[in-house]
């Protein structure tokens, strides 16, 4: 019989659903229009306030609305990223406004200021590496960004405005893909755009680190979605999970599956010891398409 899960917490509600997607599509499309600018195309006044606009309508409006929509969530790292970088996108909107009118802000304030958000930067580069390695890249990205904006504003060189068109050209190109993950993969039910998996870990304690084991389910439900109830090779399964994880150890995982129900595994001796096959049970399809495919929920 299959049974319908029901998952209530007092302790954490979303009020809203993952505001990500909207935050990284408006960092997406505001960092395209500042493209040609940092290519030396578009220094107009009307170049400029079309760049300031696209700047404060998704980088700031777009970033402002995700990151209240965070804290309503209750996510106080996704919440004030999004909400600070909202108000420095409404900067950079009000500088290019400024700009086409013949008005410059103040070379010693923005070096400060700058100097201040890289180091900020820095160590959510360490954070966002403990979600997955692409958003590490991402923040990585923005740190060097910011070095060649710094090297600028003290020397001057003018050599360095290819590096930053670069980084930004690159930035635009992260920030696409990552929208397109967040958007597309719980969608399509599987990871079309790959991110990885986390660069850092951390022990937690007692909290339970669903990780290794929603990995299972993943790589586990997409074999049974193109094979049917037809057995995953274990060396075909390890390649995929270490794909995605890096070196874990799955095995306590698979055989505590095993015993739910969820999971059938086949042996290669009687002892039941060395995994030669496994695939999941119309009870673990059931349980992850419920659990993380939300299968009742309209």
């Amino acid at each position: 019989m299959i049974n319908k899960v029901e998952l209530k917490s007092n302790s954490h509600h979303e009020v809203f659903g993952n505001p990500a997607p909207l935050g990284l599509i408006g960092l997406s499309v505001a960092c395209s229009a500042l493209i040609p600018i940092s290519l030396g195309f578009g220094l107009t006044k009307n170049g400029l306030i079309t760049a300031g606009l696209f700047a404060l309508l998704f980088g700031a409006c777009c970033q402002f609305l995700a990151g209240m929509m965070d804290f309503a969530n209750k996510n106080s790292f996704g919440g004030t990223i999004f909400t600070a970088f909202s108000f420095n996108w409404a900067i950079n909107g009000v500088v290019f406004l400024g700009a086409s009118y013949g008005y410059a802000p103040d070379h010693h304030i923005m070096l400060g200021v700058e100097t201040t958000f890289l180091v900020i930067f820095v160590f959510l580069t360490y954070g966002f590496g403990h979600f997955s390695k692409l958003f590490f890249f991402f923040l990585l990205d923005i740190d060097f960004l910011y070095i060649c904006k710094i090297l600028k504003n003290i020397s001057g060189a003018g050599f360095l405005d290819y590096p930053i068109a670069l980084f930004t050209i690159l930035l635009t190109l992260i920030s696409i893909w990552l929208t397109l993950a967040t958007l597309m993969n719980p969608v399509v039910g599987r990871e079309l755009f790959k991110i990885g998996g986390p660069m850092f870990f951390v022990n937690r304690g007692r909290k339970f680190d669903w990780t290794v084991r929603k990995k299972i389910f993943e790589v586990l439900f997409l074999q049974w979605r193109d094979n049917a109830f037809k057995e995953m090779t274990f060396v075909d399964f390890e390649k995929r999970m270490k794909a995605g994880l890096g070196p874990k150890n799955t095995i306590p995982e698979l055989y505590y599956l095993m015993e739910l129900g969820a999971i059938n595994l086949s042996f290669e001796t009687e002892n039941n010891e060395t995994i030669k096959s496994l695939r999941l049970t119309s009870s673990g399809i059931d349980l992850y398409e419920q659990l993380i495919l939300r299968k009742y929920e309209l």
